[in-house]
Order: structure tokens, then C-alpha cells, then sequence
């Protein structure tokens, strides 16, 4: 692991004190993480989804009888002391907000009401141009120009840093897909990135003021969404002039986390593929905002990336070159946040002789996201405390658009997203890397 990105750290600082976690948006996404993290501490429900407290570790040889849980065995911090802190346009508090949302049951919700009705959101940046769907939009904040908002941010993080008694702070985007914005000469340097701000750009998205604003502040930033945020020189430079970790965007939770399950399935088999169709029906906040041509483009951007990565086209021309690739994302206001993913995939196998997959998950798409962000969030404040900077490449697991180095195609198969992500936490902790050769019976 190059110095550019592990820093010059000999091993990760102790997790000592509070982990503030701020979340851009507190929907669905950002009120289930929170009543589920609540929930956990009151011993009233269990972590499931999330690797950081469930998952075990293999360490040395397997007849080491060694796993521990990753929990235990990496310095990560304590659910006890998470402090949370939102903004969101629309000012429902997080209970308000979860009754609304429909995810949790009102029996899940109320044990813990006393503590969501604590939690208010702070005043958003939001403009209506980038995400057109919501309306409710009372909770804003004003400025001057976009760097006064990103200002106005900073503020809030080191405000509630002070308050809450955090020593750390980590941001996940929870918030909606905004529409679709390239990256422009203003998003190449910092110095042209801060003019863009000065001048009001249209290219200066919120979620870029927030991904700046967290940056300056020296706490890690992680996109649960496809905007363009920041994934683009200005930022990454940044993050790695000033020692913080960036990675990813767009949470892999439902279609997307099955297609990189099945994917690579196909190709361990050299099956080849003619089509995959992909459609969904979602009624929730999510589904509002996607059902705008201009947030899916953004969606579909990171969505359709997917298949072509791990098939390899170019490699295996045979099997994969030119199969047909289809998605869609349907509002749908009955389903609510329970997503329903339909895909048909057309495969062929000897001599060429065609067969089709068809999957239905119907799925919940922020029970699913949820431990993402607790992950996220928790591993994140473990690369920081490591002394690692700029992108996280080991957090591809959780993205639909893993970040990588310039150069660099990102790595979509679960399964390697996985052993990258477990090898990374043994090397920062001083054990081998687990290779699987078994070599341990011939020596």
C-alpha cells in the first residue's frame, strides 16, 4: 500500500472519545441507520447487514482455529459512542421523519421516540435545479454564494463537534440523487473548484459543498448516492493534501448488489451472456426524485457500469460482447421504500444453447443501506485513524461506483470486493493476508 495512501502511520490510533456521524439528508436512509443504531444500544435489536459488528475474521492458517469477530479484533468505535448529526430541507425531526417514511414498524419506532424526537436537522443546502422532486423544501439555508453555504456547513460540523463533545466526525450522504452534472474545468483544481463556488456555478452541486465542507474539517466523506460529489481532482487532491479519506458513491443495495453476485458467478463458469433487463418499482423519497429524467441519468450512470466490468468484453468477446443491458426505475407511491427488482437475464451455454435467470427480490432498500452506513462510517474512522487519505479502494464493497486511482478500472465482483476489504483490516492490523492457496498442508 503506497504512502500517497496510507499516509506514514505505523499502526491505527485507539478509537478514544465520541464518533460524530453526519448524514446530508435524514429520510429514510439516514432514520433507519439511526433507529437501528438506537435500538442495538438499548439491547432491543440486533445488527444484521452489518460486517462491522456480525462478520468474523479468519487470521493465519485455518487449523489456527483463529476468527474473531471484525468488531473485536479492529479498533473501531463503540455504537455507545455514536452521536449523530443531520440536515435536511425538509424539518421534520428523525422521528417525524421515520413515521413518514414508512420503513419501520410505529412498535420499532416508539421504545425510542424520546431519542429521535432529539435529533432535529440543521438547516440544508438544497436547490429545487438539482433535485426538482421535493417540494417541502422550508429548511434552507441562505448565503451569499456557494462557498458562504459550504462555509455555513463547516460551522455546523465544528458547532456540533463542540457540543455532542466529539473528538472525530465521519460524513455519509444520505440524501436524494441530484441530476446529472459532468465534470467541467471547474471541478479540476481546488482553486478553480473555489472560484466556481465564489461565482454561484451551476456545476457546484449541494452534495459538493457538503463533500468540501467535510473535507476542509479533516473528517472522512462517504457518497451513498451517484452524484458527481467527490469523485473528481479538486476534491481528491484535496482530501489527500489534508489527510482524509473519500470512497465511492451510489450504496449497493438491492438490483445492483445482486447483479455483482450473479455476474461473477456466470464468468467463473465462462457462461456466456446475450441480455440482462433490469427493472424496479419503488414509491419511497428515492423513488420520487428518480422518476426525473435528469436524477436517473445519474442513477443509471453508476448502475449500468456494473456488468461490463466484471464480464469483461473486451477480454471474452465470445461470451460477452455486445449483450444487450436494459434499466429501469419506475415511481411507484403504493410499493413505498419495499423496492421490487425484476431482472431477465439471457444466458447461453454449450454450443451456444440459450437458457434465462429470472430474479424477483423484493427487497427493502433502507434495511438494506442502513449497515451500510454504520460501516461506512465506523471503517472510515479507522482508515482516518490509520493514517490513510484520499480514496479507500478497500470500501468497494459497499458501491455501486467504487472509486479507484487515476488509471485504474474499479473492481465490481463482490467477492473480490470482499477479500480486498478483510486483507486490508489484517495488513493495517499487522496479519498476513489471507491468500487461500492452502499451502499450510505442503510445508
Amino acid at each position: 500500500m503506497s504512502d500517497s495512501i496510507r499516509g506514514n502511520a505505523a499502526a491505527p490510533a485507539p478509537a478514544t472519545g465520541k464518533l460524530a456521524i453526519f448524514t446530508p439528508g435524514l429520510g429514510a436512509v439516514a432514520t433507519t441507520f439511526i433507529a437501528g443504531v438506537e435500538r442495538v444500544r438499548r439491547g432491543l435489536s440486533v445488527p444484521i447487514g452489518s460486517l462491522s459488528q456480525m462478520a468474523t475474521i479468519r487470521l493465519g492458517k485455518r487449523t489456527d482455529g483463529r476468527s474473531p469477530l471484525i468488531k473485536d479484533f479492529v479498533s473501531l468505535a463503540k455504537l455507545d459512542d455514536i452521536v449523530f448529526g443531520a440536515w435536511d430541507p425538509i424539518p421534520d425531526t428523525a422521528y417525524e421523519s421515520a413515521m413518514n417514511a414508512g420503513v419501520l414498524d410505529k412498535a420499532d419506532i416508539e421504545p425510542i421516540a424520546d431519542f429521535l424526537k432529539s435529533i432535529k436537522p440543521m438547516p440544508a443546502v438544497f436547490e429545487s435545479r438539482y433535485v426538482t422532486r421535493i417540494t417541502r423544501a422550508t429548511n434552507v439555508k441562505t448565503g451569499k454564494n456557494k462557498r458562504d453555504l459550504a462555509e455555513q456547513i463547516r460551522a455546523d460540523i465544528r458547532n456540533l463537534m463542540q457540543s455532542s463533545g466529539a473528538s472525530r466526525g465521519v460524513m455519509v450522504w444520505t440524501g436524494s440523487t441530484e441530476t446529472y452534472i459532468a465534470p467541467g474545468p471547474q471541478h479540476q483544481t481546488i482553486e478553480a473548484f473555489e472560484k466556481a463556488m465564489d461565482e454561484n456555478d451551476d456545476a457546484i452541486a449541494p452534495s459538493m459543498l457538503y463533500a468540501y465542507a467535510a473535507i476542509m474539517e479533516g473528517i472522512p466523506y462517504c457518497n451513498g448516492a451517484p452524484n458527481l460529489s467527490a469523485d473528481f481532482p479538486a476534491l481528491l487532491d484535496l482530501a489527500i493534501a489534508r489527510g482524509v479519506p473519500v470512497s465511492g458513491k451510489d450504496f449497493k443495495t438491492g438490483q445492483t448488489w445482486m447483479k455483482t453476485i450473479i455476474a461473477p458467478g456466470l464468468k467463473a463458469r465462462m457462461l456466456g451472456l446475450e441480455g440482462w433487463y433490469s427493472t424496479n418499482i419503488l414509491g419511497n423519497r428515492d423513488g420520487e426524485v428518480l422518476d426525473d429524467p435528469a436524477s436517473f441519468k445519474t442513477k443509471e450512470a453508476s448502475k449500468l457500469s456494473v456488468l461490463h466490468t466484471i464480464l469483461q468484453p473486451d477480454v471474452y468477446p465470445e461470451l460477452y460482447k455486445d449483450f444487450a443491458h436494459v434499466v429501469r426505475i419506475n415511481y411507484y407511491p403504493p410499493r413505498g421504500d419495499n423496492k421490487e427488482g425484476w431482472d431477465n437475464i439471457d444466458i447461453k451455454g454449450w454450443l451456444g444453447y440459450p437458457m434465462q435467470i429470472k430474479v424477483n427480490f423484493l427487497c427493502r432498500d433502507s434495511i438494506l443501506a442502513a449497515p451500510m452506513v454504520l460501516d461506512l462510517a465506523l471503517f472510515s474512522d479507522f482508515a482516518m485513524r490509520a493514517g490513510m487519505k484520499g480514496i479507500q479502494e478497500w470500501l468497494s464493497f459497499y458501491y455501486k461506483a467504487p472509486q479507484t486511482a487515476p488509471g485504474l478500472q474499479p473492481e465490481h465482483d463482490l467477492f473480490i470486493q470482499q477479500t480486498k476489504l478483510k486483507n486490508t483490516l489484517r495488513h493495517l492490523m499487522g496479519e498476513e493476508q489471507i491468500t487461500h492457496l492452502g499451502l499450510e498442508y505442503y510445508q
